[in-house]
C-alpha cells in the first residue's frame, strides 16, 4: 500500500512544474486540451523591448506590398459610393427600389447591420475587461476600431433616408423659430439618442486606451529627430510630423506612477459605463420593429435576440478583418494566438445558438398566440416569394457555426476566415429578410415585391468602401495592439509567478528599455 496520502497525490498532481514540456500545436500557437494548463497568451519568448519594436514598427516602417492597392481600391469604392448618395439628393428618394408596402427598404437594413457590426468593440473592450478576460489584449483595440468605423457607416444611412437632406437636422431635439418638437414616443429617434451615445462612448474608449502608446509613438519619433537618425530630408519632415501630432494626441502623457494610476481608474469607470451599452443600443434599435402593430415585427423577442445577434455578427468581423492581418503584417501571429481565435469561435458558436433559437421561438410564439396573420406572416416570410433570403439566412447563421464544434474548425484560420464571412452575410440576410414582411400587408392588393436598384447597391458597397479605407488607415497610423495591456500579460510582467523571482530572470533594465516606468514597462524601445 502507497504510505502516500490521497490529498497529497492530488495536490502534486495539481502542481504547475516550473518548466512544463511543450505543448503540441500550430505555428499559431499551442492547442492545450488540458483545460486546467492556459497556454501562453503571446508566444516567441518576447520582451518588453521586443514587444514595443514590434507593434510600432508597423507604423513607423513601410506597410506590406499589397497595403497599397487595398487602400487604392477601397477609396475608389468609396468614392463611388459618394457619388450615388450626391445623386441620390439630387435626384430624390424616388431612385431607391421602395414601393408603396415596402416603404422601408436597404437603408434601414443596412443602418441596422452596420450598428450591430459595431457591438463586439464594446463587448470586448468593456465586458471582457471587467470579467478580467487577459486574451482579449490583442484584439481588444481591433474591435475598438471597427466599432467606431462602422457607427459611421450606420449613421449615414438615417442622415441620408430623410428624403431633404437638409432636414436632417429636425432628428436632434434643437430649438427652433418654427416651434417644431421632435416626436419622443417614436424610436427613430430613440435611435437618435441610442447610437450617439453609442459612438460618443466607444470613441472615448478607444482614444483613451491609446494615449499610452501614442505617447510611445511621439517620444520614439523626438528621439530619431535628436540623434539625427533620418536619412532623407523627407524621412527628417515625417519625423518632425509623427512628433507633433502624436505628442498632439498624447494630451501630455508621461510614464509615470501617478498616470497609470488615473488612466486604469478611467479605463474601468469607462468600462462600467459602456457595459450597458452592449444590451441598450441593438435593443433600442429594435424597437424600431417591435413597437409597431405589424405582424412580423410586434413581439417581445426582438431585443434580446438582436442583442444576441449583434455580439454574433460583431465577433465575426473581427475575425474577418484580424485573419488577413496576421498573415499580412510580421509578428502579430505572436500576439493573436489560435487560443484567442478559439475563443473567439467559441463565442461565435454561443450566439448563433442563441440566434437560431429566437428564429425557432418566432414560428412557435406565431402559432401558440393564434393570431392568423401573425401565424401567415411567418410562413409567408419562409415559403413565400423571399424563401431564398429566410433559407441563405438560417443557412449562414445558424447551420454554418456549428461547425466550430469541432476543434479543427476553430483553430484553422482559413476555415474560420470563410465561415465569418457567411455569419457576415447571413446577418445582412436576417435585416433583409425583416424588412421584406411589409412587402405583404393586410390587403393582399397592395402587396408588391421589393426590389432594389443600382443606387441602393452602389450605396452599401460603397459604406464598405468607406470602412475599408478607414480601417486600412487606423493599421497604418496608430498601433493596432496595445502595448502595456500586451505586456501586463507575458510572463516577464509576473516574473514572480515563473521562478525568475530573487535575481533569477533577466535584467529588467534590459528588457524594459530605458526611460521606462517599470510598473507597466510600456517603453520607448
Amino acid at each position: 500500500m502507497s504510505t502516500i496520502h490521497p490529498d497529497e497525490a492530488a495536490a502534486r498532481g495539481l502542481v504547475r512544474p516550473e518548466r512544463p514540456e511543450p505543448a503540441p500545436g500550430t505555428a499559431a500557437g499551442p492547442i492545450v486540451d488540458d483545460p486546467a494548463a492556459h497556454p501562453p497568451l503571446v508566444l516567441g519568448d518576447r520582451d518588453f523591448h521586443s514587444i514595443t519594436e514590434t507593434i510600432c514598427s508597423w507604423v513607423e516602417q513601410k506597410p506590406p506590398r499589397v497595403w497599397m492597392p487595398l487602400f487604392a481600391l477601397s477609396s475608389a469604392v468609396a468614392g463611388i459610393g459618394t457619388i450615388a448618395i450626391i445623386y441620390l439628393i439630387v435626384t430624390g428618394v424616388g431612385v431607391w427600389g421602395l414601393n408603396n408596402p415596402v416603404m422601408w427598404g436597404w437603408a434601414i437594413v443596412n443602418f441596422v447591420w452596420w450598428v450591430g457590426i459595431g457591438h463586439a468593440g464594446t463587448l470586448i473592450s468593456a465586458i471582457l475587461c471587467i470579467f478580467k478576460q487577459q486574451w482579449r489584449t490583442s484584439i481588444n483595440r481591433f474591435a475598438e476600431a471597427m466599432t467606431i468605423f462602422a457607427v459611421i457607416c450606420a449613421g449615414t444611412f438615417p442622415g441620408i433616408h430623410v428624403g431633404r437632406i437638409w432636414f436632417a437636422w429636425f432628428l436632434f431635439p434643437i430649438p427652433n423659430s418654427n416651434a417644431i418638437w421632435q416626436n419622443f414616443r417614436s424610436p427613430l429617434l430613440w435611435d437618435v439618442f441610442a447610437v450617439g451615445t453609442y459612438f460618443t462612448i466607444s470613441l472615448l474608449f478607444w482614444y483613451m486606451g491609446m494615449i499610452p502608446d501614442l505617447a510611445t509613438l511621439r517620444d520614439r519619433a523626438i528621439l530619431r529627430v535628436r540623434q539625427g537618425i533620418s536619412s532623407t530630408p523627407v524621412q527628417r519632415l515625417i519625423d518632425h510630423t509623427r512628433a507633433l501630432v502624436y505628442g498632439l494626441l498624447a494630451l501630455g502623457w508621461r510614464f509615470n506612477i501617478r498616470a497609470w494610476k488615473n488612466y486604469e481608474k478611467a479605463y474601468i469607470l469607462l468600462a462600467g459605463i459602456a457595459t450597458p451599452l452592449v444590451l441598450s443600443v441593438h435593443s433600442v434599435v429594435s424597437f424600431d420593429f417591435a413597437v409597431s402593430i405589424l405582424p412580423g415585427w410586434h413581439t417581445t423577442i426582438f431585443p434580446p435576440y438582436f442583442v444576441a445577434g449583434a455580439i454574433f455578427s460583431g465577433f465575426a468581423m473581427v475575425l474577418t478583418l484580424l485573419i488577413p492581418a496576421r498573415e499580412l503584417y510580421p509578428g502579430l501571429k505572436d500576439f493573436v494566438t489560435a487560443k484567442t481565435m478559439e475563443n473567439m469561435c467559441k463565442i461565435i458558436t454561443l450566439t448563433g445558438s442563441m440566434v437560431g433559437f429566437a428564429y425557432i421561438m418566432e414560428f412557435f410564439i406565431a402559432w401558440y398566440g393564434a393570431n392568423p396573420y401573425e401565424g401567415e406572416a411567418f410562413l409567408i416570410r419562409a415559403f413565400g416569394p423571399y424563401w431564398w433570403a429566410y433559407f441563405a439566412m438560417f443557412f449562414c447563421n445558424v447551420i454554418s457555426p456549428q461547425v466550430f464544434w469541432s476543434k479543427w474548425a476553430r483553430t484553422t484560420p482559413w476555415f474560420i476566415f470563410v465561415i465569418t464571412i457567411f455569419v457576415n452575410i447571413g446577418m445582412w440576410f436576417e435585416r433583409f429578410v425583416i424588412v421584406t414582411t411589409l412587402s405583404t400587408d393586410f390587403l393582399p392588393a397592395n402587396w408588391d415585391y421589393y426590389t432594389p436598384t443600382w443606387v441602393d447597391v452602389v450605396t452599401f458597397i460603397g459604406t464598405l468602401g468607406i470602412f475599408g479605407t478607414f480601417f486600412l488607415l487606423f493599421m497604418r497610423l496608430l498601433p493596432m495592439l496595445a502595448i502595456s495591456e500586451i505586456k501586463n500579460v507575458t510572463p516577464a510582467a509576473h516574473a514572480h509567478l515563473h521562478g525568475h523571482g530573487h535575481g533569477e530572470g533577466p535584467d529588467p533594465t534590459h528588457a524594459m528599455g530605458a526611460g521606462t516606468d517599470h510598473r507597466k514597462g510600456n517603453g520607448h524601445g
